[in-house]
């Protein structure tokens, strides 16, 4: 054996420990970062159709349902029916959250519009989720649409449909983006109430990458992001929102983009360019989805208006 391959061969051992030893570390970061975000952090609800009746006096007509996802998984959710023949609203909340953050708005869209509303927690959130992790986007939408699949089998007193005519979605951060993707899916939706719309969901991965490491860290989102394109055996795609606009057609759409700093505005109103047609822009609100819960009554009645009068006017 010449002296090179010697040499070689006495580099490789010295060095082969070392190298899978930060292999190892590597992976065990990025599965300890997946397990983390695809998690994310539950609560008790802030508020539940029983509680909210005990406050405000008359016996709040909520239901608690359930129905099976696309993939023979379970969802559930709250709601309330509408007039006979109504259209329908979802509503969906944001990474983090649950249905609780939307309580409140579902309850007013419903009072002042007559609409059927359903609000889901999305997979992996509330209180002993059904389906115990999030892919962040991955399959949200195709979840949004079986939940209208679940609406349309609604009967009224005496056997018609308890829905008809278009849908409208309502969607904050990660529940903006299945909204979209819904979009793209089912023709009926055709109206979007989108806030703190991200890019893509690569946004929603660096996201909860930096609040689940407690730092803003670029190698560990890019290890997130590996990490969950694996974990999803292939269902993660990074889609970007524009691409999802750019498919819709006689959509309409409301933006709600926070003030100045917020993390979100920019590609909320980015958005607003990808799509054809007029898109109604609320900028520079000093209340966003995201904040909903500690917001006083005025500023969420400030909130809640435009939203329920977009989907009085888009849905009639």
């Amino acid at each position: 054996m010449s002296s090179r391959r010697k040499l070689a061969k006495r580099i490789t051992k010295a060095f082969l420990p070392i190298i899978l030893v930060v292999l190892a570390a590597f992976v065990a970061v990025t599965v300890w970062i997946v397990h983390g975000i695809t998690r994310p952090p539950r609560a008790p609800y802030l508020v539940t159709p029983q509680t909210f009746s005990r406050v405000t006096g008359p016996m709040l007509k909520a239901t608690d349902v359930t129905w099976p996802n696309h993939d023979g998984t379970q969802a559930r959710g709250w709601l309330i029916r509408g007039a006979e023949g109504s259209p329908a609203v979802i509503l969906l909340h944001g990474y983090g959250a649950d249905r609780s953050w939307l309580l409140n708005l579902a309850v007013k869209l419903n009072e002042t519009t007559n609409f059927t509303v359903l609000w889901p927690d999305l997979r992996g959130h509330g209180e002993n989720p059904p389906v115990n992790r999030t892919l962040l986007g991955a399959v949200d939408g195709d979840d949004a649409t079986a939940a209208i699949d679940y609406l349309h089998t609604l009967k009224a007193i005496g056997g018609k449909p308890q829905i008809a005519g278009p849908v409208g979605v309502y969607g904050i951060q990660l529940g903006a983006y299945a909204a979209l993707d819904a979009a793209k899916r089912y023709p009926e939706i055709r109206a979007l109430a989108l806030d703190s719309a991200p890019a893509s969901p690569d946004d929603l991965v660096r996201t909860a990458t930096s609040r689940h490491a407690g730092m803003n860290n670029a190698l560990l989102q890019r290890l997130a992001r590996w990490g969950i394109k694996a974990y999803s055996l292939g269902k993660y795609q990074s889609t970007a929102s524009c691409e999802l606009a750019r498919s819709l057609r006689e959509m309409r759409v409301l933006l709600l983009a926070g003030s100045e700093g917020d993390p979100w505005r920019r590609s909320t109103l980015e958005l607003g360019k990808c799509f054809n047609g007029s898109v109604e822009v609320k900028k520079d609100l000093t209340l966003t989805g995201i904040s909903l819960p500690a917001s006083t009554g005025e500023a969420e009645e400030g909130y809640d208006r435009p939203v329920i009068e977009f989907f009085d006017k888009a849905l009639r």
